[in-house]
This record gives C-alpha cells, structure tokens and sequence, in this order.
C-alpha cells in the first residue's frame, strides 16, 4: 500500500467515524487522560468495545458466530472455563471430580446464583440444557452430551454426568459457546429457536442485556444480583458496530473505542496500533480455539484427488511469507493438523519448506507434463470472503503456483454463496480455518474422520478425505485413558495425515486484540475476549 493510499483511507476513515461509531450516550464517560498502571480494583466504569459483524442474535445457545460469543459470553456462563494451558476453571461448576475409570464426572454448582430475571438457577437448568436443549439446537454438544449413558442430579447443587464409554476430551467440553447453560423456567415446553425469550437473553453472568440498539450498540449493565461478591467491577459495557476496517482502526486509535478482537482490524494495521501508548496488544486468550488455517481440497476432482498434487502445492507455497508479508507476522507456520496450544500436538513434525523442485519433480511423476505456455493442471481456487487479506492471499496463491505449471482461476463469492458451495462440495480449492477447542477429540478429529463426510453441513470433512487408519486412530484415542498412549495414537495419527496432506495447513492463527492500558484483567483465560469480564476494572484516574 502506498503512502497516499494510505493516508487517502485514513482520511476517509475520519470523515466516516461519525456515522461508524454512534456518539456515547452521557452516562457513558469519555476518556481522554494518559495510561495508569494497575491498582486496587474498585466497582465503577464504562467500557466500549468493537464488535464486528453485529451478532444475529444473542441466544448463544442457538448461535455460536464469533461475534455473538464476545457479546453473549458475559450474560451466559458455562460449569467451567479455562486457563492458557487449557486446565479447568471454575465457573458455574465450583469444584468438580471425575472418577478413576473416567466415566463419572460430578460438578458441585455455585449457590445462591439466581438468572437475570431473579429466579434461582440449579441443576434443574444444567440437566434441561444438556439433555434437551443443546442437543436439539447445538451440533457440538449434541455429539459432546449423546457420550453419556445418563446425566442425573442428586440435589439441586450437584450434577452428574456418567459415558458410556471413557471420553477424556469430556472435561474441556463445558466452555460457555460449547455449553451454554439455559434457563430451564423460560424454554422447557417451547419451540426453541422461537422462544420469545431469544430477543432479550437470560443469563447467571455478571452483565445483563439493557439495549440492542440495531446497526449501532449493544448495551450490557452490571447484574447487581451476580453470586461472586463485590463483582463485577464495571457499570456497563457498550459494543459498538462499526463495520468499515478504517473506522474501526482509527476509533481504537483516538481512544473512542477501548477494546479490539478477533478480525477488527486488518494485518497491515496491526504494526501502527501497537505503537499507540494508549493501548496494550496481546495476541494471547485464543488458546482454546486453537484456529489453524489451510487451503482446503475438494478429493473428488481431479488431480486433486493424489495425495503426491497436494504434496506438490504444499512445497510450492512459501507459508513464511505468507505470515511475515499478508499477515504481518500474525501467526506462526502450521506443521500439519494439530495448533501447537492444543493437547497432544506432536513438536517433533517437521513442517514442509518450499522447495520448487521437488513440487516439479511430484507432479513430474503423476505425468502432470508442462504444455507449451508451461500449464500442467488448472484449478479453481475460491478464497474466503472474508476481507482484502484473504484475497491478497488469493493473489498470492495463484503467482506462487503458477511457478510449478498450476494454473489458478480465482473465483469470487460473497460469505452465504461462499458457505453453500463448500458445505455442498461445489468447489475445487478454497481458504478456511477452524478452531479446535482445546482437544483433538473436540476440534481436530472431525476435519479428517470419514463418518464426518455430511453433505450440506459446514466445518465438517468437505474434503471427502478418508483413511481407515486415521478414523481407527481418532476413535481410539478419544476414549483412551492412559495419557501415554492417547499421545502415541495421535502422533501417528498426524504423521499419517502430514504424509497425505488432506489439506494444505497454513498458519495457526493469532488474532491481534488491542485493550486501552485503563483496563485491567482483561484478557486472564485460554478463552480470552470470550470470557466473563466479572473482574475487569477501571484504573482509577
């Protein structure tokens, strides 16, 4: 980007933020002093934070987008949450125990919590969410909770889950965007996704929903009745829509923003914010989804069908540019399936390295010869529609490939066309991430197995990917007990994938979040800008 593109974009960016960024309302304080240090915690304070795109809803049972998660994962809560390393905290669930065959899981709930319209929550509501909601309306925790051979509870502060079968990855499935716990007293008997109730969400979190306002802000106000003492901290939280990237960026900048997360602000942005003294940058609290990115390879086309093409497109791709130059250094280069925060990642993969010649020698040998202009293959590559990175990306892909004979058509698609075709097979190569919620069992496994090949259904094996050993191997090893060899199963397992190449792993992802330095305790989990926010607080001016 030149010098004047660039200064063309953030003058245009000023003259938007106006109609971008609704004006904060007077009970909303503007902040304009230098950054402090941390002190004591003390109850009091606005917080303004981007959300982007505006969430469809905030029934977080019924919609897991990203967006809604930021919103919602401060009016619902989950039993547990999780730290960096991906171990269980508390949540919902104040202690927990699981029994030495690994089939017993017993929660003890928090008491005294009582949900945002005053009615008291207890195992009633964990037993209706996780026995019939959430496996009518959400397709994780329905495969999570249909493992249990009963989930019962013994009193009205205790829950039990017990599998039929050990299930290790179980424990990590109690996050608040995989198992948002529902108000049994307003859904039991209802149809679900047309509940009245769906347009102001009841939660046991720390704020309450006051105001939606479309196409402007969503309001949260503090649950003055929440069941930890003395929290939260903050008065309000405003989440400002504000779809144009330049706005964005630039309300962070001039401070009438305070937090930043996920995609708000472009790679080539990223560099400039994070010299603004006002704000702190981490790329830390997405451990648990784990994104890692790839181009993803439709195996019924030719020739994409050969393991030794996709090999080939592998070693003719240089993922380090892609992190250093269409990333800026956000991300790290994939060696194969498994994000390097997940459990059982295998450190002793070794990631391909571009490497021309041997790309040319691979499609040499499946017979791919050069034509006169030097074509061995045309494909059809459809990049994400998910802003100018992915299709610089594109750009990228279809010069870098063209080194080794393989012609690429780009195709453009807007993100509903985009989710039809992939989810319908209707595509040769496209870009995708996903997340891997902590365990291979949750995140990983279902990318790869082939009773996951669903015809219609996003984020499942699309490819048509299909190995006996690789679906033998997952299904062992999610119900293996014994660390050792769980560990073994998957590290076979990723050699096995590694070497067929079902996708071209890119990077795992790291997604720049910017917090104005007033803030603090912001990002304290594994599940990041997702979390509570019951202890985030305003340093004192």
């Amino acid at each position: 980007m030149s010098f004047i593109s660039y200064r063309f974009r953030h003058l245009a960016a000023a003259s938007l933020l106006a109609l971008a960024v609704p004006a904060l309302s007077p009970s909303v304080p503007s902040f304009v002093s230098p950054a402090l240090a941390a002190d004591t915690p003390a109850r009091g304070g606005t917080m303004n934070i981007i959300v982007q795109p505006e969430p469809p809803m905030l029934q977080l049972g019924l919609n897991q987008q990203g967006p809604t998660q930021t919103v919602a994962g401060k009016i619902y809560q989950g039993l547990l949450t999780y730290d960096e390393k991906l171990d269980p905290l508390p949540s919902l669930a104040k202690s927990w125990t699981v029994s030495e065959d690994g089939l017993t899981y017993t929660f003890k709930l928090h008491e005294n919590v009582k949900w945002h319209d005053g009615k008291p929550f207890t195992s009633k509501d964990v037993i209706f969410s996780t026995t019939k909601f959430l496996p009518e309306v959400h397709s994780r925790a329905r495969a999570n909770f249909a493992r249990c051979e009963s989930i019962t509870a013994p009193d009205d502060n205790t829950v039990v889950f017990k599998l039929k079968e050990p299930f290790p990855a179980f424990i990590r499935a109690f996050e608040v965007a995989s198992a948002p716990i529902i108000p049994a007293h307003l859904y039991e008997g209802t149809d679900y996704r047309n509940n009245p109730a769906n347009a102001t969400p009841i939660g046991t979190g720390p704020f309450k929903l006051k105001e939606w306002v479309k196409g402007s802000y969503i309001h949260l106000v503090r649950n003055e009745d929440y069941y930890k003492p003395g929290l939260p901290y903050l008065d309000n939280i405003y989440f400002r829509v504000i779809p144009d990237a330049a706005s964005r960026a630039l309300a962070l900048e001039s401070g009438q923003v305070d937090q930043s997360q996920y995609n708000d602000i472009e790679p080539f942005d990223v560099a400039r914010l994070k010299e603004v003294k006002s704000l702190n940058f981490t790329t830390k609290g997405y451990e648990f989804i784990a994104p890692v990115s790839w181009l993803e390879i439709n195996h019924r086309v030719k020739p994409l069908d050969d393991k030794r093409f996709r090999q080939a497109i592998m070693y003719a791709i240089d993922r380090e540019f892609i992190r250093d130059k269409i990333w800026f250094g956000l991300g790290k280069v994939a060696s194969g399936p498994f994000n390097s925060s997940t459990k059982h990642f295998d450190s002793s993969i070794v990631p391909y390295a571009k490497n021309v010649d041997k790309a040319k020698a691979l499609l040499d040998e499946m017979g791919l010869k050069p034509d006169a202009k030097g074509v061995r293959a045309t494909v059809k590559l459809m990049p994400m529609p998910y802003g100018e990175t992915w299709q610089r990306l594109g750009e990228y892909l279809k010069q870098s490939l063209k080194q080794v004979g393989i012609n690429v058509v780009l195709e453009s698609t807007d993100v509903a066309g985009w989710v039809q075709r992939v989810s319908n097979w209707d595509y040769e190569i496209t870009t995708n991430f996903t997340y891997q919620y902590g365990d291979p069992a949750l995140g990983v496994s279902r990318t790869y197995v082939s009773d996951n090949i669903r015809k219609g259904v996003m984020f499942s094996n699309t490819m048509g990917y299909s190995n006996p050993k690789v679906d033998e191997l997952f299904t062992a090893a999610a119900k293996e007990n014994d660390a050792a060899k769980r560990q073994a199963m998957y590290s076979e397992v990723q050699k096995i994938l590694v070497d067929d190449v079902p996708v071209v792993w890119l990077l795992e992802m790291q997604f720049p979040t910017f917090v104005s330095k007033k803030f603090n305790n912001v990002i304290t989990t594994g599940v990041g800008v997702n979390e509570s926010y019951d202890s985030v607080y305003l340093s004192k001016p």
